[in-house]
């Protein structure tokens, strides 16, 4: 088939935000995005948290049966800011680290509507 790619997508990286002051039918679009991959066996990155719109892709993909990795800088991680959850956690040096991380081990990325850090993430990409 003319123009069809082989590549199939296995890693998906999530961008937004953390914040509990998100409209219900953003939350429920995370929770169902989880539930997606979960079925689909794509794996989940994210910068780590249970929080928010993020955690709600996390939780839901986590308990999907997803493999779901969290970046989090170890200077958050020693301070305990982010809640634990299941699944694996990268730690890594600083913040720019935890960005290439999520870059190098995703083949797709999502962005759900947030914040300044989140647009960044999405200029981050695609340059």
């Amino acid at each position: 088939m003319a123009g069809s790619s082989s590549h199939h997508i296995r890693n998906i990286c999530v961008f937004g935000g953390s914040s509990l002051r998100k409209e219900k039918v953003f939350l429920e679009s995370a929770n169902h995005l989880g539930q997606v991959l979960a079925e689909r066996k794509i794996h989940l990155v994210y910068r780590k948290s249970s929080l928010g719109l993020i955690g709600g892709v996390s939780i839901a993909a986590f308990l999907g049966g997803s493999q779901v990795l969290g970046v989090v800088p170890k200077a958050l991680a020693k301070r305990d800011i982010i809640r634990k959850i299941s699944g694996e956690e990268l730690q890594v040096s600083i913040m720019s680290d935890r960005m290439n991380a999520k870059f190098n081990h995703a083949d797709a990325f999502i962005a759900f509507p947030s914040g300044l850090s989140t647009l960044e993430e999405i200029f981050h990409i695609f340059s």
